[in-house]
């Protein structure tokens, strides 16, 4: 009775092994045909803000965290 389950077991565990390296090797197939088949598309660079805008929305930022600091505080006390 003992060793049946100990087959059992070893059968379970091998089905999942033997699974396992199939879908390895099945999943490693399919990453070979998308990349043959549909090359990634070239990536086109952002266009890059003026520096201007840059400074101006930093600038709004910081104002905006040290409103809400000062109304933080305030409300504290």
């Amino acid at each position: 009775m003992f060793f049946e389950s100990v087959k059992i077991m070893l059968l379970g565990m091998g089905t999942v092994f033997l699974f396992l390296i199939i879908m390895s090797y099945l999943t490693q197939f399919m990453s070979k045909m998308i990349l043959k088949y549909a090359p990634e598309a070239p990536k086109v660079p952002e266009p890059t803000p003026r520096a201007q805008a840059k400074r101006s929305d930093d600038k709004a930022k910081v104002a905006a965290i040290v409103a809400a600091i000062h109304h933080h505080q305030t409300t504290q006390n």
